[in-house]
Order: structure tokens, then C-alpha cells, then sequence
């Protein structure tokens, strides 16, 4: 079924889901903070950006429990469309915390998970797109670069732990800070979920 000739709607259900999570990460990045309203305006976007995800998956489940055949296995539909999901409520969750705890100057640590978990959603937009386009095998390629820049992120959590728990005294900073490195970590092992189930998808169907 994967080698249809015409355009389907959960394929391309797949590629909105990714197109707007990667539109969040650019927004996650590229958003200037500068004082509280800043923030209130920065957690309100990512808010926004997470609702519209929750509505693309909405209709992708309902047009599964209506449609007979479908492109993919549904499982492997659904997990991809979850999996990209958690990348965004990994992201609007961090956008809440640093609104929470009142951080108007993200550390130079926070700028580079930003910058690679960016660079991991623009690899699944661009799967999304290949699937959508039935070129499986080359999408292998973007899952080994999204596992990879999983790694990066793995390595700068133990860095940035390490430095802040060595020159940081504040013990509520360091409680924030920490969460917000684990919570940024974690969005980077939603992205490697992501990659796992395309690599599933290509073994299924290739």
C-alpha cells in the first residue's frame, strides 16, 4: 500500500504534524526575551503551536476509525504522529517552566539544546516529506542524523549538570536550571523516538 501512486491524507496528516513541529522549534529559538512579558508572549505561542498539534492528531485518529485501508500499518501511523507530538508538549512544556521560574536570560547551555533539538525537527520534517513521497531508504539517513544529535544532547546534559552544580550556588537556581536541562534532554529523546519508529516504518514496508 506504501507504494501508491497518489497522495493520501494520513501521509500528509504526518507531514503537518512535522512541518509544525519544526515551525515551533524555529519559533523556540528565534523568540527574544528580554523582560516578563517577553516570556507570558513566548509560553502563550508555544501554547498555541501545542493546540494546533493536538488538533492535527485528532483528526488523524478520527480518519483512522473510518478508513478501511490506510498507507502505513495504523499502529505505525498513530506512534509517528504521538511520537512528533511529544517533541512539541516537550517543548511548550519547557516554554511554561522558563515562564514559571521567571528566566529571561537563557545560559548558553539552553541556546545549544534549543539549536540542536531545531536542527532534530527539521530531519523529521524533511522524513515526513520522503515518506510522503514513498522514498523509504532515504530516510535512513535523516534517523541516523536525528539519533545522532540525541547523543550531543546526552553528552551536553552531563556537561551542563556538571558546571552548574560546580559553579552555581543558588540552590533554587540550581533546581530550576536542572529541570529545565533534563526537560530540554528529554524533548531530544522524544526526537530519537521519532527517528525509532521511522526506521520500524521503513523495515515494515521497504
Amino acid at each position: 500500500m506504501i507504494f501508491s501512486s497518489k497522495k493520501d491524507l494520513f501521509l500528509d496528516l504526518l507531514s503537518n504534524i512535522a512541518d509544525n513541529v519544526q515551525e515551533s522549534a524555529q519559533y523556540f529559538v528565534d523568540c527574544k526575551i528580554s523582560c516578563e512579558s517577553d516570556l507570558t508572549e513566548f509560553a502563550k505561542k508555544m501554547k498555541e503551536y501545542e493546540s494546533k498539534g493536538d488538533k492535527y492528531i485528532h483528526e488523524l485518529i478520527v480518519n483512522l476509525n473510518k478508513t478501511f485501508i490506510t498507507p502505513l500499518e495504523r499502529e505505525d501511523i498513530l506512534e509517528l504522529a504521538n511520537k512528533m507530538d511529544d517533541i512539541l508538549d516537550g517543548m511548550e512544556s519547557c516554554a511554561s517552566r522558563f515562564e514559571m521560574y521567571s528566566i529571561t536570560k537563557p545560559d548558553d547551555y539552553m541556546v545549544k539544546f534549543a539549536n540542536y533539538i531545531l536542527e532534530a525537527s527539521v530531519e523529521v520534517a524533511q522524513s515526513t516529506k520522503l515518506l510522503n513521497k514513498k522514498k523509504l531508504m532515504d530516510i535512513r539517513p535523516h534517523a541516523i542524523k536525528i539519533n545522532y544529535l540525541e547523543s550531543v544532547c546526552d553528552e551536553l546534559l552531563r556537561e551542563c549538570i556538571k558546571s552548574l552544580f560546580t559553579n552555581e550556588k543558588d540552590p533554587i537556581k540550581i533546581m530550576q536550571f536542572k529541570e529545565i536541562y533534563e526537560t530540554l534532554e528529554a524533548i531530544s529523546d522524544s526526537t530519537e523516538d521519532v527517528a525509532d519508529t521511522l526506521e520500524t516504518i521503513i523495515m515494515r514496508n521497504a
